[in-house]
Protein backbone atom coordinates (compact mmCIF):
# COMPACT_ATOMS: atom_id res chain seq x y z
CA UNK A 1 0.00 0.00 0.00
CA UNK A 2 1.58 3.29 -1.02
CA UNK A 3 1.93 6.17 1.27
CA UNK A 4 -0.17 8.74 -1.11
CA UNK A 5 -1.94 11.33 0.37
CA UNK A 6 -4.46 14.32 -0.95
CA UNK A 7 -1.41 16.45 -1.68
CA UNK A 8 -0.13 13.51 -4.17
CA UNK A 9 -4.18 14.78 -6.10
CA UNK A 10 -4.10 18.87 -5.66
CA UNK A 11 -3.97 18.66 -9.80
CA UNK A 12 -7.99 18.11 -9.59
CA UNK A 13 -8.19 21.94 -8.41
CA UNK A 14 -6.74 23.18 -12.04
CA UNK A 15 -8.04 20.66 -14.16
CA UNK A 16 -11.28 21.57 -16.06
CA UNK A 17 -12.30 18.79 -16.88
CA UNK A 18 -12.85 17.63 -12.88
CA UNK A 19 -14.65 20.88 -12.62
CA UNK A 20 -16.99 19.70 -15.13
CA UNK A 21 -17.68 16.46 -13.51
CA UNK A 22 -18.27 17.83 -10.01
CA UNK A 23 -20.95 20.49 -11.73
CA UNK A 24 -22.42 16.88 -14.22
CA UNK A 25 -21.41 14.17 -11.84
CA UNK A 26 -18.91 11.52 -12.59
CA UNK A 27 -18.43 7.77 -11.08
CA UNK A 28 -15.26 6.81 -11.72
CA UNK A 29 -14.58 2.74 -11.10
CA UNK A 30 -11.33 0.55 -10.29
CA UNK A 31 -11.34 -3.16 -10.76
CA UNK A 32 -8.91 -5.59 -10.32
CA UNK A 33 -8.53 -8.32 -12.83
CA UNK A 34 -11.55 -7.67 -15.09
CA UNK A 35 -11.18 -6.86 -18.41
CA UNK A 36 -12.58 -3.79 -20.12
CA UNK A 37 -14.53 -5.66 -22.56
CA UNK A 38 -15.86 -7.53 -19.70
CA UNK A 39 -16.77 -5.04 -17.15
CA UNK A 40 -18.79 -2.92 -19.51
CA UNK A 41 -20.65 -6.83 -20.44
CA UNK A 42 -21.53 -6.98 -16.64
CA UNK A 43 -22.79 -3.94 -16.99
CA UNK A 44 -24.94 -4.65 -19.81
CA UNK A 45 -23.39 -2.21 -21.91
CA UNK A 46 -23.60 -1.58 -25.68
CA UNK A 47 -20.05 -1.81 -27.39
CA UNK A 48 -19.82 1.82 -28.94
CA UNK A 49 -16.49 1.54 -30.37
CA UNK A 50 -13.75 3.48 -28.82
CA UNK A 51 -12.42 7.60 -27.96
CA UNK A 52 -8.63 8.81 -27.26
CA UNK A 53 -9.42 11.06 -24.05
CA UNK A 54 -11.98 12.08 -21.14
CA UNK A 55 -13.19 14.89 -23.32
CA UNK A 56 -14.26 13.26 -26.02
CA UNK A 57 -15.57 10.64 -23.58
CA UNK A 58 -17.88 13.22 -22.74
CA UNK A 59 -18.77 14.59 -26.11
CA UNK A 60 -19.51 11.35 -27.18
CA UNK A 61 -22.30 10.84 -24.20
CA UNK A 62 -23.64 14.62 -25.32
CA UNK A 63 -23.92 13.19 -28.65
CA UNK A 64 -26.07 10.32 -26.96
CA UNK A 65 -28.24 12.47 -24.99
CA UNK A 66 -31.84 13.42 -25.97
CA UNK A 67 -32.62 16.59 -24.20
CA UNK A 68 -36.33 16.12 -24.70
CA UNK A 69 -35.91 12.84 -22.54
CA UNK A 70 -35.18 14.35 -18.78
CA UNK A 71 -35.93 10.71 -18.00
CA UNK A 72 -33.75 8.90 -19.66
CA UNK A 73 -30.99 7.58 -16.84
CA UNK A 74 -28.85 5.38 -19.46
CA UNK A 75 -25.22 6.92 -19.82
CA UNK A 76 -21.73 6.22 -21.80
CA UNK A 77 -18.83 4.51 -19.87
CA UNK A 78 -15.70 4.31 -20.80
CA UNK A 79 -12.90 1.93 -19.83
CA UNK A 80 -9.38 0.97 -19.98
CA UNK A 81 -6.85 -0.94 -18.77
CA UNK A 82 -4.19 0.69 -16.28
CA UNK A 83 -1.38 -1.13 -13.74
CA UNK A 84 -1.99 -1.36 -10.40
CA UNK A 85 -1.49 -3.63 -7.13
CA UNK A 86 -1.94 -7.09 -8.06
CA UNK A 87 -1.84 -6.47 -11.82
CA UNK A 88 -3.92 -5.30 -14.17
CA UNK A 89 -7.21 -2.92 -13.20
CA UNK A 90 -9.70 -1.80 -15.13
CA UNK A 91 -10.62 2.05 -15.17
CA UNK A 92 -14.07 2.65 -15.86
CA UNK A 93 -15.31 6.30 -16.27
CA UNK A 94 -18.57 8.34 -16.76
CA UNK A 95 -19.32 11.68 -16.50
CA UNK A 96 -22.40 13.76 -16.99
CA UNK A 97 -26.23 12.96 -16.66
CA UNK A 98 -25.92 13.20 -12.68
CA UNK A 99 -23.00 10.61 -12.43
CA UNK A 100 -23.77 8.07 -10.17
CA UNK A 101 -24.00 5.21 -12.73
CA UNK A 102 -22.45 2.40 -11.38
CA UNK A 103 -25.44 0.35 -9.58
CA UNK A 104 -24.51 -1.83 -6.46
CA UNK A 105 -25.29 -5.13 -8.46
CA UNK A 106 -22.58 -4.45 -10.74
CA UNK A 107 -19.60 -3.81 -8.30
CA UNK A 108 -21.33 -6.62 -6.57
CA UNK A 109 -20.45 -9.17 -9.69
CA UNK A 110 -17.64 -7.42 -10.45
CA UNK A 111 -15.51 -7.38 -7.42
CA UNK A 112 -16.40 -11.28 -6.79
CA UNK A 113 -13.20 -12.50 -6.13
CA UNK A 114 -11.02 -9.52 -6.09
CA UNK A 115 -11.87 -6.01 -5.52
CA UNK A 116 -13.56 -2.73 -6.89
CA UNK A 117 -13.40 0.50 -5.73
CA UNK A 118 -15.70 3.33 -6.92
CA UNK A 119 -15.81 7.33 -5.45
CA UNK A 120 -18.82 9.59 -7.26
CA UNK A 121 -20.85 12.81 -7.27
CA UNK A 122 -24.25 13.41 -8.91
CA UNK A 123 -23.61 17.09 -9.49
CA UNK A 124 -24.34 20.06 -8.09
CA UNK A 125 -26.69 18.70 -5.35
CA UNK A 126 -24.32 17.70 -3.56
CA UNK A 127 -23.66 14.00 -3.15
CA UNK A 128 -20.79 12.51 -2.99
CA UNK A 129 -20.17 8.68 -2.26
CA UNK A 130 -17.10 6.36 -2.02
CA UNK A 131 -17.39 2.51 -2.07
CA UNK A 132 -14.97 -0.21 -1.24
CA UNK A 133 -16.31 -3.71 -2.32
CA UNK A 134 -14.07 -6.88 -1.53
CA UNK A 135 -15.26 -10.35 -3.02
CA UNK A 136 -18.84 -9.20 -3.62
CA UNK A 137 -19.08 -7.83 -0.18
CA UNK A 138 -19.43 -3.70 0.00
CA UNK A 139 -16.93 -3.47 2.82
CA UNK A 140 -16.66 0.58 3.89
CA UNK A 141 -18.84 3.20 1.92
CA UNK A 142 -19.97 6.79 3.42
CA UNK A 143 -21.02 9.94 1.76
CA UNK A 144 -19.78 11.99 4.60
CA UNK A 145 -16.18 10.40 5.77
CA UNK A 146 -17.77 11.00 9.58
CA UNK A 147 -20.33 8.77 8.86
CA UNK A 148 -19.54 5.28 7.23
CA UNK A 149 -21.35 2.07 6.72
CA UNK A 150 -21.09 -1.40 5.02
CA UNK A 151 -19.85 -4.95 6.40
CA UNK A 152 -16.81 -3.54 7.92
CA UNK A 153 -17.45 0.52 8.32
CA UNK A 154 -14.49 1.35 10.42
CA UNK A 155 -11.38 -1.06 8.73
CA UNK A 156 -10.09 2.01 6.54
CA UNK A 157 -10.07 4.25 9.68
CA UNK A 158 -6.21 4.62 9.83
CA UNK A 159 -5.56 5.14 6.27
CA UNK A 160 -8.41 7.72 5.67
CA UNK A 161 -6.87 9.64 8.55
CA UNK A 162 -3.36 9.13 6.78
CA UNK A 163 -4.76 10.72 3.20
CA UNK A 164 -6.65 13.14 4.87
CA UNK A 165 -10.16 12.39 5.51
CA UNK A 166 -11.83 13.59 9.23
CA UNK A 167 -13.28 10.55 10.63
CA UNK A 168 -15.49 12.52 13.15
CA UNK A 169 -17.23 15.97 13.56
CA UNK A 170 -14.77 16.77 16.30
CA UNK A 171 -11.89 16.48 13.79
CA UNK A 172 -13.92 18.97 11.53
CA UNK A 173 -13.66 18.94 7.83
CA UNK A 174 -12.86 22.64 6.89
CA UNK A 175 -10.50 21.77 3.86
CA UNK A 176 -13.07 22.38 1.17
CA UNK A 177 -14.64 20.07 -1.55
CA UNK A 178 -11.38 19.77 -3.65
CA UNK A 179 -9.20 18.62 -0.58
CA UNK A 180 -11.87 15.77 0.28
CA UNK A 181 -11.94 14.93 -3.51
CA UNK A 182 -7.99 14.22 -3.55
CA UNK A 183 -8.31 12.29 -0.17
CA UNK A 184 -10.52 9.83 -1.19
CA UNK A 185 -8.30 9.85 -4.73
CA UNK A 186 -5.30 9.12 -2.58
CA UNK A 187 -7.75 6.60 -0.52
CA UNK A 188 -8.35 4.78 -3.82
CA UNK A 189 -4.96 4.49 -4.94
CA UNK A 190 -4.06 3.42 -1.46
CA UNK A 191 -6.78 0.18 -2.04
CA UNK A 192 -5.65 -0.39 -5.52
CA UNK A 193 -1.77 0.84 -6.23
CA UNK A 194 -3.57 3.09 -9.31
CA UNK A 195 -2.44 6.48 -9.58
CA UNK A 196 -4.74 8.32 -11.12
CA UNK A 197 -3.24 11.43 -13.19
CA UNK A 198 -4.86 14.44 -15.67
CA UNK A 199 -2.58 12.90 -18.14
CA UNK A 200 -4.01 9.37 -17.38
CA UNK A 201 -7.88 10.47 -17.99
CA UNK A 202 -6.34 12.90 -21.11
CA UNK A 203 -4.42 10.54 -23.21
CA UNK A 204 -5.89 6.78 -22.80
CA UNK A 205 -7.95 4.96 -25.28
CA UNK A 206 -11.77 4.34 -23.81
CA UNK A 207 -13.61 1.49 -24.89
CA UNK A 208 -17.22 2.73 -25.03
CA UNK A 209 -20.08 0.84 -23.95
CA UNK A 210 -23.72 2.53 -23.57
CA UNK A 211 -25.70 1.45 -20.23
CA UNK A 212 -29.23 1.21 -21.03
CA UNK A 213 -31.13 2.38 -17.49
CA UNK A 214 -31.98 0.58 -14.80
CA UNK A 215 -35.56 -1.14 -15.24
CA UNK A 216 -38.60 0.49 -13.19
CA UNK A 217 -39.22 -0.98 -9.83
CA UNK A 218 -42.87 -2.75 -9.42
CA UNK A 219 -44.81 -1.06 -7.03
CA UNK A 220 -48.17 -2.19 -5.16
CA UNK A 221 -48.95 1.08 -3.72
CA UNK A 222 -47.69 4.49 -2.08
CA UNK A 223 -47.85 6.44 1.27
CA UNK A 224 -48.07 10.00 1.47
CA UNK A 225 -46.71 11.17 4.89
CA UNK A 226 -46.69 14.81 5.33
CA UNK A 227 -46.30 17.29 8.63
CA UNK A 228 -46.88 20.77 8.36
CA UNK A 229 -45.45 23.84 10.18
CA UNK A 230 -48.14 23.63 12.76
CA UNK A 231 -47.03 19.84 13.76
CA UNK A 232 -50.06 18.50 12.17
CA UNK A 233 -49.98 15.52 10.36
CA UNK A 234 -51.48 13.98 7.57
CA UNK A 235 -50.93 10.40 6.40
CA UNK A 236 -52.21 8.18 3.69
CA UNK A 237 -51.63 4.38 2.20
CA UNK A 238 -53.27 4.23 -1.86
CA UNK A 239 -53.25 0.80 -3.09
CA UNK A 240 -51.80 0.45 -6.74
CA UNK A 241 -54.86 -0.46 -8.13
CA UNK A 242 -56.40 3.07 -5.90
CA UNK A 243 -53.99 5.21 -7.58
CA UNK A 244 -54.21 3.78 -11.60
CA UNK A 245 -57.92 4.19 -10.81
CA UNK A 246 -57.44 7.83 -9.63
CA UNK A 247 -55.51 8.68 -12.78
CA UNK A 248 -57.45 7.06 -15.50
CA UNK A 249 -60.81 9.23 -13.64
CA UNK A 250 -58.26 12.28 -13.87
CA UNK A 251 -57.68 11.09 -17.56
CA UNK A 252 -61.34 10.87 -18.67
CA UNK A 253 -61.86 14.25 -16.73
CA UNK A 254 -59.41 16.01 -18.92
CA UNK A 255 -60.49 14.69 -22.28
CA UNK A 256 -64.10 15.54 -21.48
CA UNK A 257 -65.02 18.68 -23.81
CA UNK A 258 -65.42 22.40 -22.03
CA UNK A 259 -68.37 23.83 -22.62
CA UNK A 260 -68.43 27.17 -24.61
CA UNK A 261 -65.02 25.78 -26.72
CA UNK A 262 -67.22 25.25 -29.97
CA UNK A 263 -66.98 21.31 -29.29
CA UNK A 264 -70.30 19.41 -30.75
CA UNK A 265 -72.82 19.85 -27.97
CA UNK A 266 -71.41 22.98 -26.06
CA UNK A 267 -73.39 25.89 -26.25
CA UNK A 268 -71.82 29.42 -27.56
CA UNK A 269 -70.74 31.58 -24.92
Amino acid sequence: MTSVTAQDYAWIRSYPLFGYALEAGYTLTLVRGVAPGEVLRVMGAEPLGSCTGADALIERQDELRDPADYWDDSFLAGAFTVPGEGGDWTLVLHVGEGGMGMQPRFLEALSAGGRAVVHSSNGGKPMHFFNWYEDGELRTTFERSTFRDGSTPDALNPVMREVGLALSDDEGETNGLFHTKAAVFALAERLTGVRVTEELLRDSEYQLGHVPEEPAEDWTGIVIDITDAHGERFYKEFTRDEVEAASARARAQAAKPVAGDGAPGSSPA
